[in-house]
């Protein structure tokens, strides 16, 4: 099992594009999604801060239903405004457990569980929608060696 880590998560802006649509259609979603974003930051010059991203909003009643509404972001240093598809996002610094997970997305569930219930054992509360940074390129290396950081943004129960 992935090893988890309680962390601050520096401030980040980012490049993001919000899509709802269909569970089963996500990995080609977020492709496509993804390839328009790096395409923008790159027509701008703005320089890439971190890897790519995904910020979750979708309730477990709304997956349940097969829908799922997302952001997908690349994080980047220098000035821009948003237009269009394209919206300028902050995500403040904050605590979050963190785990890394390798291998497929669509096996990457167990770490959401295990982050939940080291959140639950360690009186921590989740405060927003999960993130997934995409470390490696999944054209660039085999399916088994993808290695995708999860964060649940937290606060100790109480404070």
């Amino acid at each position: 099992m992935a090893k988890i880590e309680e962390k601050m998560a520096d401030e980040m802006r980012a490049a993001c594009i919000f899509h709802k649509g269909a569970v089963a259609a996500i990995a080609d979603d977020m492709g496509q999604i993804l390839s328009e974003v790096i395409e923008w930051v790159m027509k701008r010059g703005l320089q890439m801060a971190g890897p790519p991203f995904a910020v979750y909003y979708s309730s477990q009643e709304d997956m349940a239903r097969g829908e799922m509404q997302f952001d997908v972001g690349i994080p980047f240093i220098g000035d821009a405004q948003g237009e269009g598809n394209i919206q300028i996002k902050t995500f403040p610094a904050q605590e979050v457990l963190s785990a890394i997970h390798k291998g497929p997305y669509n096996q990457i569930a167990p770490v959401y569980a295990a982050l939940m219930e080291y959140a639950a054992q360690n009186d921590y509360e989740v405060t927003g929608a999960p993130m997934e940074l995409y470390l490696t390129n999944p054209m660039e290396v085999a399916e088994s060696d993808v290695l995708t950081e999860v964060r649940f943004p937290i606060a100790k129960r109480g404070r």
